[in-house]
């Protein structure tokens, strides 16, 4: 996986094409969005379509509720003819889970607009995200989170050094991670969800590895103090 600040490289690799969600959370700057979204599919996600319409950039389908969207953007979307795959306000999922629904498993995805605003809805999306078979990517140009499973590891190639790198324990238990060129290294190490004191660690080199024998673990970049 291709971002702006860094590539990501799984073991083994489980996943064939890259699709971008749009998200109605923190606006990503427009720099970033144009580099995610060359050469992918775009799906837009309630207010994300705002982002689009600002970068002249026509995505797959809008989907939502469409209680925050602005009109001129949604009025945008239907001039354009954007498909548009509209729910109700009140529903048992979010706009972002269903988003999710639609994709395949072998499919990865990039969403940005996802940070900032109410706690409760990055809670929600960081935890859905963990528990697709999909590889999922939480990103724009201030914070990354993506997950490595049981049996996986992953090699990071930053074009951009992280002011922090933190590994974030999804399930009760992390066993067998294993770290290489972070500042506080970890072998064989058991990390707690109950306890999650693997953060605000540091990148000493320009590559950094992460391997977990067992649970789910998610790794957070932070770019910025």
């Amino acid at each position: 996986m291709n971002l702006p600040q860094c590539e990501i490289s799984y073991t083994p690799a489980n996943f064939d094409s890259e699709i971008l969600l749009v998200a109605g959370g923190r606006r990503p700057n427009e720099n970033f969005f144009k580099a995610v979204a060359q050469g992918r599919k775009i799906f837009a996600v309630d207010k994300g379509i705002e982002i689009c319409r600002a970068c002249n950039i026509f995505p797959e389908i809008l989907i939502g509720d469409f209680d925050s969207a602005e009109s001129a953007a949604l009025d945008w979307a239907i001039e354009n003819k954007i498909p548009i795959k509209r729910h109700p306000v009140e529903k048992d999922f979010t706009d972002t889970q269903l988003a999710l629904e639609l994709l395949d498993k072998n499919i990865s995805a990039i969403i940005t607009g996802i940070f900032g605003g109410r706690f409760d809805h990055l809670f929600s999306n960081v935890l859905t995200c963990a528990n697709f078979k999909s590889k999922i990517f939480l990103a724009d140009e201030q914070e990354i989170i993506f997950y490595v499973k049981g049996g996986e590891s992953v090699e990071v190639k930053f074009f951009q050094q992280p002011y922090a790198v933190s590994l974030l324990p999804i399930t009760e238990t992390c066993a067998g991670v294993t770290t290489e060129n972070l500042h506080w290294e970890l072998s064989n190490a058991k990390l707690k969800q109950n306890f999650p004191n693997a953060i605000s660690n540091r990148a000493e080199s320009s590559e950094i590895k992460i391997s977990v024998e067992s649970g789910t673990l998610a790794i957070y970049f932070c770019f910025n103090a």
